[in-house]
């Protein structure tokens, strides 16, 4: 399963996998250098490492279908099968060995190595928490089936296979012989549920490779190899993968502190010097309105390989800005593809972080390009057309995020509850949530009379005292001059208590002294001060719009609709929530049992 250096391309996240054939003998031992360089040795601490690291292999061996089966936890049997490029029976023998790899020189320097696997002793590290059977062919002349027993230090036994080009890995009884660390495994839902995660970070990751996950016997998760879509309809569902848009940018990145030149470029300008690098990034990003509670479904990759890293993390979360409701997270899978030589694979023991050099310049790309893709796109692509009255209604736009005039043949013909407004438009049933279009109107009209100026303040006489917190406190102290900037000159008053002399008064609408607590919570999240004046800002927006009860007629009802029309994003209000949903004229047909 180890192989060479791949010889394809891997900057679109490992979508090319025709690798030029190598020679006899590629597997081989590393110096001791090397090795004293790059680990101390593997440890296989749970099942999900185990097939975290044979697909690796299967990747670096060019596969184009990987097949992943599970039993109970993973402890009694996992089965990894590829389609690669197999093993020689020589390199066969050498592939189980401590310190043997086909990835890198033996005296070859990790930093800059194309590819997932490169410390070539996971085998081995596997072999010795359990009994590995490996199975693999060439394509020259018969295959090869060595069996390498838990803790065995008798030589593996090798013998001759039947099988078609490509390697097969059995694992059994791992930690058999180390009953602590089989002990300290949690349930088997929860450490299958590991494997699936990796599973379903690699798929994301590498769209063109199919992906098939079983556990005992069923199958749990497959994907067909053939877009980042279709991955993310086979990771997730149906209704994830029809709300979503993929992305594939190039920005030419410039040094951290030159950001004005920071740009988006179509030609590739890849440096391997000391220059700052073209960085690509791509992926599919679920809108808005598709959210989960935690961050663990915001999937990062590295030149095709999955890593955890909370910059980029953060960077895909800025990107969606004020688009999401508060308190949720968005689902995305983002791959960055840089040069090799400006990414070291080794500061992580288990391969999950990587070190980039670029790191800032890279996080401000991906946060601009996944903010391009979202701009206008808080709206939702139709799949198949819900025939109950019991779904969702569906935010209205284009698929691309584009509105195309959405409003411009609006007619309203009526309101419902004394919050919704009831429109006409075309072969549509829109309903308005005329407070949070409303809310999204005065938004994108505070940020515009103030992008880039002072916020305008009020003084307040006599001053207020507001409460806070230690950490909010703190967080006053530290923030004091950022506060300022934003509106809200304060001072502190003892224990966890502030002082508020001035408040932010755009339009001459004060905000309450107690709003400082929101800024002050985005300023602590890690989010930039822009960012805590946006959310100011969406707050200051809520408070004159329309309100359940507010008295609104038609001629209303058209004015808000031509405001909302000129907004930039007029799909969801400041918070996240959608401000139009639709119910197309067929679905009212079909629910009725009509021909349409």
């Amino acid at each position: 399963m180890p192989s060479e250096p791949p010889g394809g391309d891997r900057s679109v996240g490992g979508e090319a996998h025709e690798r030029e054939a190598s020679p006899p003998g590629r597997v081989r031992r590393l110096e001791q250098a090397t090795v004293d360089r790059i680990a101390a040795g593997e440890v296989i601490p749970r099942p999900a490492r185990v097939v975290a690291e044979l697909v690796d292999n299967a990747l670096d061996a060019g596969a184009s279908r990987i097949t992943v089966a599970v039993d109970g936890d993973g402890t009694d049997r996992i089965r990894v099968a590829d389609d690669g490029r197999g093993l020689s029976r020589a390199d066969a023998r050498l592939a189980v060995e401590r310190h043997a790899t086909s990835k890198l020189a033996p005296d070859g320097d990790p930093v800059g190595v194309d590819s997932f696997g490169f410390r070539g002793e996971a085998l081995a590290a596997i072999a010795d928490a359990g009994t590995l059977e490996l199975t693999t062919a060439d394509g020259d002349g018969v295959g090869t089936r060595i069996v390498v027993g838990s803790g065995d230090e008798a030589d593996p036994s090798v013998s001759d296979a039947g099988r078609g080009r490509g390697t097969t890995v059995v694992v059994r009884d791992l930690f058999a012989n180390r009953p602590a660390r089989r002990a300290s495994l949690a349930g088997t839902r929860a450490e299958f549920g590991r494997i699936t995660a990796r599973v379903s970070d690699y798929a994301l990751a590498n769209p063109t490779v199919a992906f098939t996950l079983e556990h005992d016997g069923s199958r749990t998760l497959s994907t067909p190899g053939t877009d980042r879509t279709a991955a993310l309809l086979g990771v997730y569902d149906r209704e994830t993968a029809s709300q979503s848009t993929t992305i594939d940018a190039r920005v030419d990145t410039r040094p951290h502190d030159d950001r004005s030149n920071h740009r988006r470029s179509r030609d590739v300008r890849e440096t391997n010097g000391d220059g700052p690098p073209s960085v690509r990034v791509a992926g599919v990003l679920a809108y808005p309105a598709v959210t989960r509670a935690s961050n663990d479904h915001v999937r990062i990759a590295v030149n095709g390989r999955p890593v955890r890293d909370a910059r980029l993390a953060g960077a895909v979360r800025a990107g969606y800005g004020r688009l999401l409701p508060d308190d949720r997270e968005p689902v995305a899978a983002v791959t960055v593809c840089v040069p090799p030589t400006r990414v070291d694979p080794n500061v992580h023991p288990a391969k999950r972080e990587v070190g980039l050099r670029d790191a800032p310049a890279v996080a401000e790309a991906v946060e601009s390009v996944v903010a391009d893709a979202l701009t206008g796109a808080d709206l939702r692509r139709r799949a198949d057309v819900a025939t109950d009255l019991d779904t969702a209604l569906e935010p209205v736009g284009e698929p691309d995020g584009t509105s195309s005039g959405a409003f411009a043949d609006a007619r309203p013909i009526g309101t419902f509850a004394d919050l919704y407004a009831l429109v006409e438009a075309g072969d549509e049933l829109l309903v308005l949530d005329t407070h949070a279009a409303h809310e999204r109107v005065n938004y994108e009209r505070l940020a515009r009379a103030f992008d880039d100026e002072a916020v305008q303040t009020a003084t307040l006489d006599p001053p207020a005292t507001v409460s806070l917190s230690a950490d909010e406190a703190a967080a006053a102290a530290t923030h004091e001059t950022t506060l300022s900037r934003l509106g809200f000159e304060t001072t502190s008053f003892g224990g966890g208590t502030r002082r508020v002399s001035t408040v932010p008064a755009p339009f001459g609408r004060a905000a309450a002294p107690e709003s400082m607590r929101d800024v002050l919570g985005a300023l602590t999240d890690g989010r930039s001060p822009r960012d805590a004046r946006e959310a100011l800002l969406a707050d200051l927006a809520c408070h004159p719009s329309l309100k359940r009860g507010d008295a609104i007629d038609r001629d209303d009802v058209d004015a808000l609709l031509d405001r909302l029309d000129e907004c930039e994003r007029p799909y969801a209000c400041p918070h996240g929530r959608p401000t139009v949903v639709s119910m197309p004229a067929a679905s009212l047909a079909d629910a009725f049992d009509r021909e349409w």
